[in-house]
């Protein structure tokens, strides 16, 4: 099982679905290979660093979460070497072309990215809607062997097949009030690492998001207060979404930009898959409907 993890920034995987990709390696064991992509340079998004020295923190903390979380981690690189830039990000030829050569490369079972906002008064970060955009454009193209050679030159005379993945939505918490869910993974016994793995993100957690104010929290003073915010955050997830309980969830949407699974594939490989009967009944129809197509 191989699951690929790609969004905008240093930190979103651990908000957004690190926990599963955790009961996923608690279960398989060395049959998991688990990649987390970065699609941004992270220099902006603090008060007192500078560019420079946000983009060196922002780099070193995430390779701290990926020691702790036991995934590989790589910086998306645009054809010309170099990483797109935070806050600035649009669909491109070169980010589509980076994106194709990366996803190909790996070929996930199962990529997760940042949802689509459908709804035109909901709020957005640029750059997760850009790679949201940029990975439902490219998603056909995976198996277009020429699609990218003008960026990638490759032998455009021998060809061979890529697994095409099932590609989900993840959580926003920049969506407020537009998000929707096909299912939750229970991720309450991954809760100390994600705590641990979210705080080696220092520089969001106790200095940037506390000074931004968006976020309602003041800075933790150490991993245990932390992890009592962490939890309100949960909690409050849990209440916007209306799910029972007080283990910490991790949600998830099925869409068809990439290969359309059955709801039996989905149950058999996601540890700790939870759907309501109305929520089975409606994505069974939609997948159904999908793959009659």
């Amino acid at each position: 099982m191989k699951v690929l993890h790609v969004h905008a920034h240093f930190d979103d995987y651990e908000f957004t679905a690190a926990g599963s990709f955790e009961r996923w390696r608690r279960q398989l064991g060395p049959a998991f290979r688990a990649r987390v992509i970065v699609c941004t340079d992270g220099q902006a998004g603090h008060h007192r660093l500078t560019r420079a020295e946000t983009a060196r923190t922002r780099l070193a903390e995430q390779l701290t979460s990926a020691r702790l979380g036991g995934y590989e981690f790589e910086p998306l690189r645009l054809p010309d070497g170099t990483v797109p830039r935070e806050a600035c990000l649009q669909v491109t030829p070169p980010l589509l072309a980076a994106l194709w050569r990366a996803i190909r490369e790996f070929e996930p079972d199962y990529l997760f990215c940042p949802p689509l906002a459908g709804d035109p008064l909901a709020g957005i970060h640029n750059d997760h809607e850009t790679i949201a955009e940029a990975v439902r454009r490219v998603a056909y193209m995976l198996n277009v062997p020429h699609a990218f050679t003008p960026e990638y030159p490759a032998d455009e005379t021998v060809s061979h097949p890529v697994k095409v993945p099932v590609i989900l939505n993840v959580y926003d918490s920049y969506m407020g009030g537009a998000n929707a869910f096909d299912f939750a993974v229970d991720v309450e016994a991954a809760f100390p690492l994600l705590t641990e793995m979210t705080w080696s993100h220092a520089s969001q957690i106790r200095e940037w998001l506390p000074w931004v104010g968006r976020h309602q929290m003041a800075p933790p003073a150490n991993v245990t207060e932390w992890g009592v915010t962490l939890r309100q955050r949960f909690d409050r997830k849990n209440r916007e979404l209306q799910l029972p309980g007080a283990h910490a969830h991790e949600v998830f949407r099925v869409t068809a930009w990439g290969e359309v699974p059955s709801w039996e594939q989905l149950q058999a490989d996601l540890p700790g898959l939870q759907a309501s009967a109305q929520q089975e009944r409606a994505l069974v129809e939609r997948l159904n409907r999908w793959r009659a197509a």
